[in-house]
């Protein structure tokens, strides 16, 4: 009976009342992450490595948010200095209301707001005191840091940690952050002519890249720009795409609108005003006036038809003789001065061992095995010959470790200029990169229609040079920025972007990018240039036109002088081939429903021109092809766009099997592609401008393979193109 009694009790426990009626289920728990912001310069970013799940209630206010943050980070930090505290969003703005309204912030609704599972969302705390002096103190954003972008397409890459500069450790108040340690070289390279840390120089301090997460950084990522997006919170997808990856993309983009209604003018003074109307297809537009284009000089190769009749020799037009030499000279005195302190002496390499070590790089894109050594196999079935009759696998893999580009003394002098105006971030590939350059602008001149690439530059390359940034991993690696014929995909000019001390505040990275690639004075007037969103503004097209250079993309809808009217807006549920349009001075801005809203904006193109494209359209069960109309600047745009498809890198698989560690090995890799593709490009122009059939892909690079290997007998009497086109 008692135990019968026991469980009764156990029983009512549960029930509320009559038998049936149970208590309400607690409300359950979700997980966030909380932080620490501390200062950094005239900017806050997170302390590193102080990120904690914290489980709380999913209708929780600020403040009692920020109390949980403020208890749960002092029980796992010593000595955490007395508050008062402020809770704040990762773009280090108050937790106040919820971004986009001016509700108060309830973690419920930000988490519908920003798309996220609780997972993923982070808060920081930070000292009032700091926050306030930050507040007050600066007018610029944070920190553009080297990262990856969604849109733009490169090459698949994992994460590549020791190419991140090492971070000092810090103290601030209270607030301990301990600097990474690069790990020790645990790969059985007995051979290696190098052995310690220190001498592989493996996590290279001079990196170009940064790391550190900040709100400038995940801007970069999706796509924006932190001087010109200023997103407004009356940007919303249609409800059906609201779980799509484009809506949640969109959705981090909402804040606090800086304008309520009546007339709003831009920062860069385009005005507009509510009362403008949205036009229709049906509505006529006139056609811009066109710039003629004029080059100042005739597009294509600059050579002589005479002067190249072998690959080795379109190749070094870009990629000169003297600097194999040169390259073999920096290579011997860094080698040479790490073996002396072990005692040991290097085995100087010869202007042609440098040349065979770049042909076995292209051979090995060519030829894939699944390492290194597999190429050097004495298997006698499976092994490859070519390799090892060129040079032995100990004096590859030796150069692999040692190659240079500059002069060992030259970097320490630089080295002591670090943290003043005279050092040179790019110092260790200064004399490459500024060949290359000039090469590649001497011998081309782009045709009408120009472009604006962007390429992530990793050792562990992946697929291609040109995939989605956002599906590798983020903040690794060193971006450049390229002008690229739409024509035939020739690399006319580049630049390494160097970080946040060499970037304009004025304006923003994407203008800056474009005016410095955009040279008006070399390429003339009348050309055509074609970005994506990131560089996208009314600004940059109206500067552009004042250089008669001609310009169109997509848009955020949110940037800097877009149109705010909303009058015969685009509606989210508008049938497919809907279109809206605006001139606004020069400038063209296009609204076009496909299978979602796509913003142009043109600063040549006429509005609708009658196009049409095909789409599948559902209809009642069934999806047929229709005829849809299309605006001419996204016909135009698309055409071009899908011409600059970056070809395989010849260095892209050996770079994936050998891993190079220091930064500038990998930037010599990424030279040594635009050097072979530009020279096969030109060759094929060349040979079709004489009348001739050119080399394919694979016939030129097995050419240039065989002429660098053999040196001597090829420089007195060169292969002809024609010979070898049946290949």
């Amino acid at each position: 009976m008692e135990y019968k009694s026991s469980k009764s009790k156990d029983r009512q426990s549960f029930n509320d009342g009559p038998k049936g009626k149970h208590k309400p289920k607690e409300r359950k728990q979700v997980q966030v992450n909380v932080g620490v912001m501390v200062p950094h310069g005239t900017d806050l970013k997170p302390l590193r490595g102080k990120t904690l799940l914290l489980f709380t209630d999913p209708d929780v206010a600020a403040p009692d948010l920020l109390k949980q943050a403020v208890e749960k980070i002092g029980t796992f930090i010593m000595d955490m200095p007395e508050g008062p505290y402020v809770l704040l969003y990762h773009d280090c703005s108050e937790v106040v209301y919820v971004p986009g309204s001016e509700r108060p912030f309830k973690l419920s609704e930000y988490k519908k707001e920003v798309g996220k599972p609780y997972a993923r969302i982070t808060f920081f705390i930070c000292l009032e005191k700091h926050y306030k002096r930050v507040d007050d103190t600066s007018d610029s954003d944070s920190e553009i840091v080297i990262t990856t972008r969604s849109t733009a397409k490169f090459n698949q890459a994992d994460t590549l940690r020791k190419l991140v500069p090492v971070v000092p450790a810090v103290a601030v108040e209270g607030f301990h952050a301990s600097a990474s340690v690069p790990k020790k070289n645990t790969t059985n390279n007995a051979d290696c002519i190098v052995g310690s840390d220190e001498e592989l120089d493996f996590c290279d301090q001079d990196s170009v890249a940064s790391s550190v997460d900040s709100s400038a950084e995940d801007m970069f990522i999706d796509d924006m720009d932190p001087i010109l997006d200023r997103p407004s919170s009356d940007l919303y997808l249609p409800e059906e795409d609201y779980d799509s990856k484009d809506a949640l993309q969109h959705r981090k983009r909402l804040c606090l609108s800086s304008a309520e209604g009546g007339d709003r003018k831009s920062e860069n003074g385009f005005y507009w005003t509510e009362t403008e109307k949205w036009q229709s297809s049906d509505e006529a537009d006139v056609e811009p006036p066109l710039l003629v284009f004029t080059p100042n000089q005739n597009p294509g190769p600059q050579i002589l038809p005479n002067r190249c009749s072998s690959a080795l020799q379109f190749f070094q037009l870009l990629f000169p003789k003297s600097m194999f030499q040169t390259i073999a000279g920096y290579t011997n005195s860094y080698a040479a001065k790490y073996e002396e302190r072990k005692g040991k002496l290097w085995n100087f390499i010869s202007q042609s061992d440098m040349k065979s070590y770049v042909a076995l790089v292209i051979y090995m894109g060519m030829f894939r095995c699944s390492s290194l050594s597999d190429y050097w196999s004495e298997s006698q079935h499976f092994s490859l010959s070519f390799p090892a009759k060129i040079m032995s696998y100990r004096k590859f893999l030796s150069i692999s470790i040692v190659l240079h580009l500059s002069e060992s003394r030259e970097d320490e002098k630089n080295i002591l200029k670090k943290g003043t105006a005279g050092y040179e971030r790019l110092g260790k590939i200064q004399p490459l990169y500024q060949v290359i350059r000039e090469s590649c602008k001497s011998y081309f001149h782009p045709f009408q229609n120009i472009t604006i690439v962007e390429r992530m530059v990793k050792p562990q390359a992946g697929t291609g040079l040109k995939q989605s940034l956002k599906s590798r991993s983020p903040n690794m690696g060193f971006k450049l920025f390229a002008l690229t014929d739409c024509t035939c995909g020739y690399t006319w000019d580049f630049f390494v972007y160097e970080g946040k001390s060499c970037a304009s505040r004025s304006e923003g990275l994407s203008y800056e990018t474009v005016m410095a690639l955009v040279d008006e004075n070399m390429l003339g007037s009348g050309y055509k240039l074609f970005v994506d969103k990131f560089y996208t503004s009314p600004t940059l097209f109206t500067d552009l036109l004042d250089k008669k250079v001609l310009a169109c993309g997509p848009v955020w809808p949110n940037r800097t002088g877009y149109p705010k009217s909303v009058k015969n807006k685009l509606l989210s549920n508008a049938p497919r081939g809907t279109m809206r349009w605006i001139r606004q001075d020069k400038l063209l801005f296009v609204e076009w429903k496909d299978s979602r809203e796509v913003q142009m904006c043109s600063s040549f193109h006429k509005a609708y021109e009658g196009d049409t494209v095909q789409r599948k359209v559902r209809q009642d069960a069934h999806r047929t092809l229709e005829e849809i109309p299309v605006p001419a600047v996204v016909l135009d745009y698309s055409k071009n766009m899908e011409a600059v498809d970056s070809s395989d890198c010849v260095t892209e698989h050996f770079r994936a099997i050998h891993k190079p560690k220091k930064w500038y090995q990998c930037m010599f890799y990424h030279f040594l592609d635009i050097a072979v593709e530009n020279a096969f490009i030109m060759q094929e122009l060349v040979t079709k401008e004489n009348g001739k059939k050119p080399l394919t892909r694979k016939a030129f690079l097995q050419a240039l393979i065989l002429e660098l290997t053999d040196i001597d007998s090829l420089d007195s009497a060169a292969v002809p193109l024609s010979l070898s086109s049946s290949g």
